[in-house]
């Protein structure tokens, strides 16, 4: 009866089943997840039922993307414990194999609209590919706009000609005034007066013969051009279209058995509309298959398998949660009255913390902040440094904190008394003046003994708070790096960020392009510890009152 689901190979009587399904957006994988997920990789390591290039071999790797694979532990009308898994998007092949529960909608399935209207926009794509390439269109639009700058130059040059011409007429009455006659003077005015007006007429005609010159050439671009747009716009339609029709496909169901599109679920956001790829993550179509052959949900996990994407950071083998942007507002839906583990997120991590006073006095003061303790209020927690310094300072104006750290990452922290404090202190960071130090511990053994990485980024905006590293749209991020130890497999480093991005420093040593070896304990971009292994244990700056150079340490407890 039940095609895709599988029994434990391993013998799981002793494993005590959890009480609560797993929050997915932040969790530990129940034992269970984790012998299914061990079941699944060893099944993708050896299967012949097809095919994709992962990247864990050497050839084809410029080609070669990992996946997410989910899994997700149910029990059958029967009493069976055992598993479903699941992959996002799609093979290489397009093949879905009967290892994995089906997609919510299998657009590549015999009979379905998709590949046709993917057909369609294929042809699209050659006619604008082959339009941009056409030899004639790129020789007359090079021309174009030669020749267009070439006019508005020398229509502009004619332009500064008359201006200085005016200024001369300027002086030249000047003198005039001052050295003619008043019948003379009556004559040269006139004179001056039709030196304006030829030279006015000669820039008109010569702007209208440059029109004409530019609009037969304009003519033989505006036909390609308006061609081009033609087809565009019926790429954009046709895709507006066949995206439409696909996301009525996709309704989800909950273990109340009721449905709800994905069209429904995301009007009700303040995104509207779907997110590309919707519905095509492994949690929901794990979820979506339980609850349609009346399996019970247990647990869930995620994992990586494969080479990492070039911006976002992916580990191979290693766990994740579930994407916030697409999967997020899904799963609200389909997990709707399933008792799940409580958000840690929610919780306080700051609660009976202390936080330790390294200098104070009538403008300023210099403290450590513990693991684990925000910054600045968040969207849920509002306790923080800055909500501790306005209660114990309530007198104090303007923002008190001066800079952040991550609320995972320990270390020194700089707050202003005063508004005017605060901008002296903040300028200092903005010219770069104020020198910084952090200490990390990697998970893993670095080759180099120092260098530099520039790596810009952004924040990912279908899985905030992460950052990735991108080339067109991120923001310029430096950072220094030099090794102190190396011990038990593990490397600790000084770094010196040049620039204060968000992430910088557990981004690029975690991704593939700068150390390629994350900060142990990092719950985002490598393996989850007891902490982050992230310190700023030293700040150089000066005093705004007394212009003292100030320097504070604190080492590391790690």
């Amino acid at each position: 009866m039940y095609n895709h689901f599988h029994h434990f190979k391993t013998n799981i009587l002793g494993i005590k089943l959890p009480e609560k399904f797993t929050f997915p957006f932040y969790y530990e994988p129940h034992q269970l997840c984790k012998l299914a997920a061990k079941e699944v990789q060893e099944y993708l390591a050896t299967q012949t039922d097809f095919t994709h290039n992962f990247g864990l071999k050497k050839e084809n790797s410029s080609e070669a993307i990992g996946k997410m694979f989910g899994v997700l532990v149910v029990k059958n009308q029967q009493g069976e414990i055992g598993f479903l898994s699941a992959f996002s998007g799609m093979f290489s092949d397009n093949s879905i194999p009967v290892f994995f529960v089906p997609p919510v909608f299998h657009r590549y399935q015999k009979g379905s609209f998709y590949p046709v209207g993917e057909g369609k926009l294929n042809q699209l794509n050659l006619k604008i590919s082959a339009l941009k390439n056409n030899t004639d269109f790129i020789t007359i639009q090079q021309q174009y706009q030669q020749q267009k700058q070439a006019i508005e130059t020398e229509l502009q040059q004619e332009k500064n000609r008359l201006k200085q011409a005016k200024k001369d007429r300027k002086q030249r009455r000047k003198e005039a005034e001052e050295n003619l006659s008043k019948s003379e003077l009556q004559a040269f005015l006139q004179q001056l007066q039709q030196e304006s007006y030829n030279q006015q007429f000669y820039l008109k005609e010569l702007t209208e013969y440059k029109r004409q010159q530019l609009a037969i050439i304009e003519k033989k671009w505006i036909f390609f051009t308006e061609k081009l747009s033609e087809l565009k716009k019926a790429r954009k339609e046709l895709s507006n279209t066949l995206q439409a029709q696909l996301f009525a496909k996709y309704q989800f169901l909950n273990q109340q058995k009721e449905t709800k599109g994905v069209v429904e679920i995301f009007k009700e956001l303040p995104v509207k509309t779907p997110p590309a790829g919707s519905g095509d993550c492994a949690a929901p179509r794990l979820l979506q298959y339980a609850f349609a052959h009346h399996l019970q949900p247990i647990c869930m996990a995620e994992f990586w398998w494969g080479t990492s994407p070039n911006k976002a950071i992916r580990k191979h083998q290693q766990f994740y949660p579930s994407c916030q942007s697409r999967c997020k507002p899904i799963l609200a839906h389909m997990l709707s009255g399933i008792e799940m583990d409580e958000n840690p997120l929610l919780k306080n991590p700051a609660k009976n913390k202390i936080l330790t006073f390294l200098y104070e006095d009538d403008d300023l003061v210099v403290i450590n902040k513990p693991a684990e303790f925000l910054s600045v209020p968040g969207k849920e927690i509002t306790d923080s440094v800055a909500t501790r310094m306005k209660a114990k300072y309530p007198n104090a104006t303007g923002p008190l904190v001066v800079h952040r750290l991550d609320m995972s990452t320990s270390g020194i922290l700089l707050i202003a008394k005063s508004m005017d404090i605060y901008k002296k202190l903040q300028s200092q960071f903005i010219n770069r003046t104020v020198k910084k130090r952090y200490v990390a511990v990697l998970d893993g053994v670095l080759q180099k003994k120092s260098g530099t990485m520039n790596l810009p980024l952004r924040v990912d905006l279908d899985d905030r708070p992460r950052q990735l590293v991108c080339f067109e749209h991120g923001k310029a991020a430096t950072t220094k790096w030099n090794v102190i130890e190396k011990k038990d497999d593990k490397t600790r480093v000084h770094f010196y960020p040049i620039t204060g991005r968000t992430h910088q420093l557990r981004v690029h040593a975690a991704h593939s392009l700068g150390l390629n070896t994350p900060i142990l304990g990092d719950d985002l971009y490598g393996t989850k510890a007891h902490r982050l292994h992230l310190h700023a244990d030293y700040i150089e700056f000066e005093h705004p009152s007394t212009k003292k150079r100030m320097q504070f340490q604190v080492d590391a407890n790690f």
